[in-house]
């Protein structure tokens, strides 16, 4: 069967309460299988115990069965480190509102992953087109084709808080972003349950 926006595994940066409200809405809508990096250990433990909450709160609300929440709370795993992302067919960033951080993460994203993984970010506030230039490989200009595809992966996926609850995502374009990008990137926020 061939999904629309061809994410078969997620991969999330941040297990704060955007980066665990992002995990949870594509585990419980979306139905894919998520990995999620955190830095923290104390920040994971806390974002997966908001997702269990989330997920019993659900079920005593009678909006999922136990069933589909143990299912959703399965398809999310820890990875220790983003090299082990390399599988997935997203990435969504959603750690703090730090260029410079920001920039680090797409930089290796861009050096580690395949060059048909969509890098999204959560930011609300920093520009998309810096940071999909921040993906451009070292010795490479925007205009060579290895930096166009580079920064033409790349997308704003902005989940409003709480993202559990909000239906709208704001979808960004850098001046780079592919139409596939888009296309994609919006397919994946409508399997989640959101609207733009």
């Amino acid at each position: 069967m061939s999904i629309a926006h061809g994410v078969r595994k997620l991969g999330v940066i941040g297990a704060g309460q955007m980066g665990l409200g992002i995990a949870f809405v594509s585990a419980v809508h979306a139905k894919v299988p998520v990995l999620i990096h955190d830095k923290s250990a104390a920040q994971i433990k806390s974002g997966l115990s908001l997702m269990d909450k989330l997920l019993a709160k659900d079920v005593s609300k009678g909006k999922i069965t136990q069933e589909a929440a143990k299912e959703a709370r399965d398809r999310v795993a820890v990875v220790d480190d983003m090299k082990q992302f390399r599988d997935v067919d997203m990435v969504v960033e959603a750690v703090s509102e730090n260029l410079a951080l920001k920039q680090g993460i797409f930089r290796s994203l861009s050096a580690d992953l395949s060059p048909k993984t969509i890098l999204a970010t959560n930011t609300s506030s920093i520009s998309i087109t810096k940071i999909a230039a921040s993906t451009i490989p070292e010795g490479k200009t925007a205009s060579d084709p290895e930096g166009q595809a580079s920064t033409s992966r790349v997308v704003g996926l902005h989940f409003f808080n709480p993202v559990p609850v909000m239906k709208l995502v704001e979808l960004i374009a850098a001046v780079q972003t592919s139409k596939e990008t888009l296309e994609r990137a919006r397919a994946f926020a409508i399997a989640c349950g959101k609207g733009m």
